[in-house]
This record gives structure tokens, C-alpha cells and sequence, in this order.
């Protein structure tokens, strides 16, 4: 009797991974990178009370966070992927005990810091996506993570505002620090352990610039990116340059934060858009949300700075089709990466985050140099095109 070990009960209460296990994580984490999302434009215009020097510092911001991205490999490879989660959870908290700081080096610094933990979290996470969701369950599995997120991305941003607005700069950031810490705790109560498929063998290239070019050797994994890119490009218009337009415009703080969640109160139609991808097919409903995307976009330019509310609601339309490719969109590269090179591709993939808050911003304050705050989402409505055509002409028709 005495060479028996009593585990504690709860050890094998924890079911395995599933599709609930990555929504209830993502659904945390979107809490804590919400409830700033309206605050950090916000705070910066502020400070530099310029919207063509808003778009500079995310520009700078980006490119600093895309060398993060690109080695993470290297980083999950040293550190195991399960430090690499928590580090990138303990980014948010530091970033937000940066921005604290109300100056524009803390204000850098902190965007800096959570570029850096987004990324960690999202590599991290999708690779453990991929080792627990099987490739035919993925398009319901990623619908279900994006509509559990709603709430964080509904609630978030108003609440971040509001308690910016009425209590100073450390209330939104407490909560911020809080549902990290959440977060955190969920995360290793799950347990969920490294797949050894993802160690690299020796053949195996680690250099970031070798994984690119790996990378854009395969058509299926480019289109892939192209379409992450053209809604992230999106959700950065909409997240940084919706607030700045009710704010600009006289409709105040509030409204802005107002306009982000209620953009985000419409992720609940994610599963209702992965049903619709079933179907109908992956390609025909993202070449739809695109097309769409583009003819609202348009009208929100049209409108602009002359009627802000207006251009808020045709903003609101274009976030309706938005999340039909947040639902499906990344479907295109979880079927289309292999196995034993997930880790590099996936850091390689995770750039059109980064990229999506460096490009857009850099063009958009040349563009603010010569035409108005609509120009931008005009601008914005073009490259939607190119991306509808893009998907219409080259996704697999079988998805």
C-alpha cells in the first residue's frame, strides 16, 4: 500500500482540449486587449493631437513588433510553447503599467508590449489549435471561438472609455491587469502540453528569413495571408480611426468607444457565418464579405467627417461582413499548413497582424496629408476589392 500516489481529484477532472477549451481562452484574452482598445487611440491623440502623428507611432510600433513575430519560432523552440503563452500574458500587464504613465515614451512602449504579447498569444495559441482541432472541425471551432470572444469586444472598448473618462487612465488598465490574470490561471489549469511534432528536426529551417521564404513558395499559404491581412486591415480602420473620427468631429470620447463595441457586438453572427461557410462554401461567402466590405466602406468615405454618424453606421455594416472573415478566413491556412512546420509558418502567417497595424497607418498619414479623415476608409474600400477578386479567382473552390 505504500508504493501507492494519491492524486488530488481535480487532476483528472480537466477534460481534453476542444473546441470550448481554445473559446474560453480567447474569450479571456479578449477581455483584457478590449477594454483598451478604444483608450490606446485615444490617449495617443492626446498626446500628440495630430491623427496623421497617431498614424505614425502605430506605424513605428508595427515594425518594431514584426521582428518579435518573425523569431518567435526561435523563442517557442527555447522556451517550450507554454512559457512563451505565459510571457506574452505578462506582456498585456506590463504594457499596461507602461501606458499608465500618461507620456509619449510609456505610451510607445506600452503599445510595444502588447504587440508582443498578441503575438505570443496568438502563434501559441493557434499551434495548439491545430494539434487538438481536427482540419475538418476547424471552420466550427474557429466561428465558436470568434463568437465567445463578443463579449469582451463588446463590452471593452464602452467600458474602457467610459472609465478613462470619468476615473483617469489607471481604472481601464486595472481591468486590463485583472482579466490577465484570469487568463493566466486558465491557462494552466488546462494543462495543455507541447505536441512533440512540433520540434524541429534537423532539415528543418529556423532563420526567419528562410522561413518567408518557405513561406511564399506556397500559393495556398500566400492567399491565406493575403486574406488575414485584408480584414485585419479592417479591424485596425475601425478600431484606430473610428474613435479618432467621433472625436475629431465634435461627437465625443464616448461615442467612439460606443461605435467600436457596438461593431463588436455583432461577433455573435461568427457561428451563423460558419454555418453559411458549411454551406454554401468558405470562398463563396468571404469573396461576398469582401465585395460587401468595399461598397460600405465607400459610402463611410463618401459620408466621412460631414456626417459622422452616418459614416458610423455604413462603418458598423462593413464590421457585419468583417466577421464573416474572421469566422472563415483562417481556415484557409489551418488546412493548408503542414504539420511538421507549423511552428515557422505560423510565426510567418501572425506578420499580416503585424503588418495590417504597420501598413495601413503609413499610408493613411500620406493620405491624411492631402485629403480628409473619410479618405481613409475610401482608401481602405479599394484593397477590399483586390481582395474579393483575389479569393474569388484563387481559393480552392472545394472550401
Amino acid at each position: 500500500m505504500t508504493t501507492q500516489v494519491r492524486h488530488p481529484i481535480w487532476f483528472f477532472a480537466v477534460r481534453p482540449a476542444g473546441a470550448r477549451t481554445f473559446a474560453t481562452l480567447y474569450g479571456l484574452e479578449s477581455f483584457a486587449r478590449a477594454s483598451i482598445s478604444s483608450v490606446i487611440p485615444i490617449q495617443a491623440y492626446e498626446i500628440l493631437r495630430s491623427e496623421q502623428g497617431v498614424s505614425i507611432l502605430y506605424t513605428i510600433v508595427a515594425l518594431l513588433g514584426l521582428s518579435v513575430t518573425l523569431f518567435m519560432p526561435m523563442l517557442i523552440e527555447r522556451f517550450s510553447r507554454r512559457w512563451m503563452y505565459t510571457a506574452g500574458v505578462l506582456s498585456l500587464i506590463l504594457g499596461s503599467v507602461l501606458f499608465v504613465s500618461g507620456t509619449l515614451a510609456g505610451q510607445v512602449l506600452g503599445m510595444l508590449a502588447r504587440v508582443m504579447g498578441a503575438s505570443a498569444l496568438a502563434i501559441t495559441l493557434n499551434l495548439y489549435i491545430m494539434d487538438h482541432i481536427r482540419k475538418t472541425e476547424i471552420m466550427q471551432a474557429e466561428s465558436l471561438r470568434m463568437a465567445w470572444s463578443m463579449l469582451g469586444w463588446t463590452a471593452g472598448p464602452t467600458v474602457g472609455v467610459l472609465l478613462y473618462s470619468r476615473y483617469g487612465i489607471v481604472a481601464p488598465h486595472l481591468v486590463v491587469i485583472g482579466f490577465a490574470c484570469a487568463l493566466l490561471v486558465m491557462f494552466w489549469r488546462y494543462r495543455l502540453s507541447d505536441n512533440p511534432l512540433i520540434r524541429p528536426g534537423k532539415t528543418r529551417a529556423s532563420n526567419p528569413l528562410a522561413n518567408i521564404g518557405r513561406f511564399i513558395a506556397q500559393p495556398r499559404l500566400r492567399l491565406a495571408w493575403l486574406i488575414a491581412f485584408g480584414r485585419s486591415c479592417f479591424w485596425t480602420t475601425f478600431f484606430v480611426y473610428a474613435p479618432i473620427l467621433m472625436v475629431v468631429t465634435g461627437e465625443g470620447s464616448l461615442a467612439g468607444g460606443m461605435l467600436v463595441s457596438a461593431g463588436n457586438a455583432l461577433l455573435f453572427v461568427a457561428v451563423y457565418w460558419g454555418r453559411a461557410g458549411k454551406r454554401f462554401g468558405a470562398r463563396n461567402i468571404m469573396t461576398l464579405a469582401f465585395l460587401t466590405m468595399t461598397a460600405t466602406l465607400f459610402a463611410a468615405g463618401f459620408f466621412g467627417e460631414r456626417f459622422p454618424l452616418v459614416a458610423g453606421f455604413f462603418l458598423l455594416a462593413s464590421a457585419l461582413f468583417a466577421i464573416a472573415l474572421d469566422a472563415l478566413g483562417s481556415t484557409a491556412f489551418l488546412r493548408a499548413v503542414r504539420a511538421y512546420e507549423r511552428p515557422q509558418m505560423s510565426a510567418v502567417y501572425r506578420t499580416y497582424l503585424d503588418l495590417s497595424e504597420l501598413l495601413p497607418p503609413l499610408v493613411y498619414s500620406v493620405v491624411l496629408a492631402f485629403f480628409g479623415l473619410g479618405a481613409v476608409f475610401a482608401t481602405l474600400g479599394v484593397f477590399s476589392a483586390l481582395c474579393g477578386w483575389l479569393t474569388w479567382r484563387y481559393l480552392p473552390k472545394s472550401m
